[in-house]
């Protein structure tokens, strides 16, 4: 509204007067703006008629472009634009080659003013003129034609299609709905009107314009295209979770059409694309291996198509150098690429090889721009993700919020639901348990009735991530082995390999020893060290933790000479931490320290307190004090000192709070290194933001202090 007024203050009071039109005859109608809207009227009827036929021409041109005026409708010249400028309706730039109206009214006055048939000649005349430019010329193709014309429609489509790389889908689903309006072949409008039911829910996010566009095509005669099929699951998938319902619908339908050799056209790709997300979030066995089957009929396929992610989906590993090169190179063509799909398709499978730092700025862009708001969901996932995986929580965490909140108000309940999993996880590496908890259970309550067990999974990793942070080993263990069995780093569950060290550091410091060199040497056969610095981490990292003693210096050495570690200080940190862990158990303690100090600062420096503050027990058990390693409470401990202090006993701390007794004691011991226990104690707490220091206090006589007497001891106690 702001670019129509032309920086003129009052056109905007007088556009508060316009109705909702649209199109040629959009009016100016009601107050004000009605009487100005007259007024420019009676002084345009005044103008010959020649002038008045060139004022239309530039008001539905739009540009005001000279060169495309002057081709036409004003071969000799603009002489006839004469009276036009002497009466200020219009200004001639000769410098730039562009007329512009003198107020936004005067080009709502002149198209007004035509006659349907005088703006369908203007339209034919200018599509004559553009046809170098076959969006624009598709527009007026479209807007000149009454009657069916497969000749305008095939036009009108490859400008629906410009519109769409040009990152507009808004207006490429217009024009799909117009060319199918033109189509004289029902099969040919049904097939334009499905395209346009896809864009609109996959690209543009207009969930009721899909669903309107479905209704329309069963009132045109004939079979159900295939592009309707994959536009019909899709909104089942995204908006109902309903995974094997979509899958149910494009199996068969992708079976057909690709059941003899031949090009595969882009409505058999977007079912491809979809049938992949729909057995992608269900996650089982018994839908991927029929959906590979499928796959092997597309030879040779691009890194950004549906056939590529589903073979990455299904076996990272089967990703060798040559495919990441290419896929390499796709991205680096992202930088000038405005196809939104393209961009958003090639994220998708960079975020299973860890290219999505180099995919960053594009996908931004199309977050930003706001034009694709169903990308811009996808989009936020990958944002939220990269943050993530670099350890950026706050950041992480923004960008979940956001796409939930985006989820939720368009009706996109299943992106919502993949925003709770990041949050979940940025919580629990930076030791928000509460949070993280309160994230998975959201994840639960709605994946799990609807079987969408990939998203079930995330969040029992995420868990499992949570409780190795505060080595609560056997809920980290209980969690992990739901994500994948031990032994098994199964294909199509990208999560198993993600949650690799989880399990086997669980399943190591809960004495299940041959359960951890089971899905060690499981790892180390799925072969992903080359796909990323960040999986050679993990992997060196996984084979570490399960090795024998003289084994493993040798193995974190080497895994933290990777070049390209420092993307990754999390997992950095992990690996420094698992090392001094063991330099310390060999009485290495001047080794231990110099690693666990590396940890702990890296913990320190990316916000993951918990696991800060493992690091700092290590550092205390080489005979650093708490007050030289500047350890303080982590949350759990605080909470199990506080139930101790209040005469539970440790069964009855770990029953109340989900954990073991062992992990109850060790706590206990951490907290009171010198007490034999702590109740009938009371102690003083001190807090600062997301930390606490505990001190104790003999009680006199028979008194008890419980948690309510904390609380009114120091009123800035966090509930924690």
């Amino acid at each position: 509204m702001a670019d129509d007024a032309q920086g003129n203050p009052l056109a905007l009071l007088e556009f508060a007067g316009t109705t909702g039109a649209s199109g040629d005859r959009a009016g100016w109608v009601g107050g004000p703006a009605r009487d100005v809207s007259a007024l420019f009227s009676a002084r345009i009827g005044r103008l010959p008629e020649r002038t008045r036929d060139l004022l239309l021409l530039a008001a539905l041109e739009g540009s005001g472009d000279v060169m495309i005026l002057q081709s036409a409708g004003a071969p000799a010249g603009f002489d006839d634009l004469a009276p036009a400028e002497r009466d200020h309706l219009v200004v001639v730039a000769e410098d730039d080659h562009i007329i512009r109206f003198r107020h936004p009214l005067v080009r709502s006055a002149v198209v007004d003013g035509s006659t349907a048939e005088q703006r369908r000649a203007a339209h034919r005349r200018l599509a004559d003129v553009l046809v170098n430019q076959p969006d624009r010329r598709g527009v007026h193709l479209a807007k000149s034609t009454t009657t069916p014309d497969e000749s305008v429609a095939s036009v009108v489509e490859v400008a629906a299609q410009t519109s769409l790389r040009r990152g507009d889908p808004g207006g490429a689903v217009a024009m799909l709905r117009r060319a199918a309006e033109l189509s004289p072949e029902a099969e040919k409008g049904r097939r334009r009107l499905s395209q346009a039911a896809y864009v609109a829910a996959w690209i543009a996010g207009e969930l009721d314009t899909s669903h309107e566009l479905l209704h329309a095509l069963k009132g045109i005669p004939g079979g159900q295209p295939i592009g309707a099929t994959a536009a019909a699951a899709l909104l089942v998938l995204v908006t109902e979770g309903d995974g094997d319902t979509a899958y149910t619908m494009l199996m068969p339908a992708l079976e057909a059409a690709t059941s003899v050799d031949g090009p595969r056209t882009g409505d058999v790709e977007d079912a491809l694309f979809t049938l992949t997300l729909a057995a992608d979030y269900l996650g089982g066995r018994e839908y991927w291996q029929p959906l590979m089957d499928l796959v092997a009929r597309f030879p040779d396929p691009s890194p950004a198509s549906a056939a590529t992610l589903a073979r990455v989906h299904h076996d990272l590993g089967s990703m060798d150098r040559e495919e990441l090169r290419r896929l390499d190179e796709a991205i680096d063509r992202l930088h000038d690429q405005t196809d939104t799909d393209i961009v958003i398709r090639t994220a998708l499978v960079a975020s299973y090889v860890d290219r999505l730092p180099e995919c960053r700025e594009s996908v931004t862009r199309v977050v930003r721009d706001g034009g694709a708001v169903g990308s811009s969901m996808p989009g936020l996932i990958y944002l939220a993700l990269d943050d993530l995986y670099a350890a950026r929580f706050s950041a992480a965490s923004d960008a979940a919020a956001e796409l939930v909140e985006l989820s939720e108000k368009t009706g996109y309940p299943l992106w919502a639901q993949v925003g709770h999993y990041a949050a979940a996880m940025a919580a629990a590496e930076r030791g928000d348990l509460d949070e993280s908890i309160e994230h998975c259970e959201r994840i639960w309550d709605w994946s799990g009735p609807r079987r969408v067990q990939r998203l079930v999974k995330c969040a029992h990793f995420a868990r499992a991530r949570g409780a190795l942070g505060v080595a609560d080993f056997e809920t980290a263990y209980r969690h992990a082995v739901e994500v994948c069995a031990p032994g098994e780093v199964a294909r199509f569950n990208p999560e198993a390999v993600w949650a690799a060290p989880d399990l086997i550091e669980a399943a190591v410091r809960t004495g299940r020893i041959d359960e951890a060199r089971a899905h060690a040497e499981a790892f180390r056969s799925a072969g992903l060290e080359h796909i990323s610095s960040r999986l050679a981490l993990i992997s060196g990292l996984c084979i570490a933790m399960a090795s024998e003693p003289d084994e493993v210096v040798r193995i974190h050495e080497e895994t933290l000479t990777i070049p390209g570690l420092e993307q990754w200080p999390f997992e950095v940190g992990r690996v420094h931490l698992a090392y001094g862990e063991v330099l310390r158990r060999q009485g290495r303690a001047r080794d231990a320290r110099r690693q666990l100090d590396a940890a702990r600062k890296l913990f320190a420096d990316i916000g993951a307190r918990t696991w800060e503050n493992r690091a700092n027990t290590e550092l205390r058990a080489t005979g650093m004090s708490r007050a030289q390693s500047g350890s303080e409470l982590t949350p759990q401990e605080l909470e199990v000192a506080r139930l101790a202090a209040s005469g539970l006993s440790n069964p009855q701390i770990a029953e109340r709070l989900f954990l073991s007794p062992r992990t109850v004691s060790s706590h206990l011991y951490r907290v009171f290194p010198n007490s034999e226990s702590p109740r009938g104690q009371r102690f003083v707490m001190r807090s600062t933001p997301g930390r606490y220091r505990l001190r104790s206090m003999e009680p006199t006589g028979a008194q008890r202090v419980g948690y309510r007497d904390l609380v009114e001891e120091d009123p800035r106690l966090s509930v924690g």
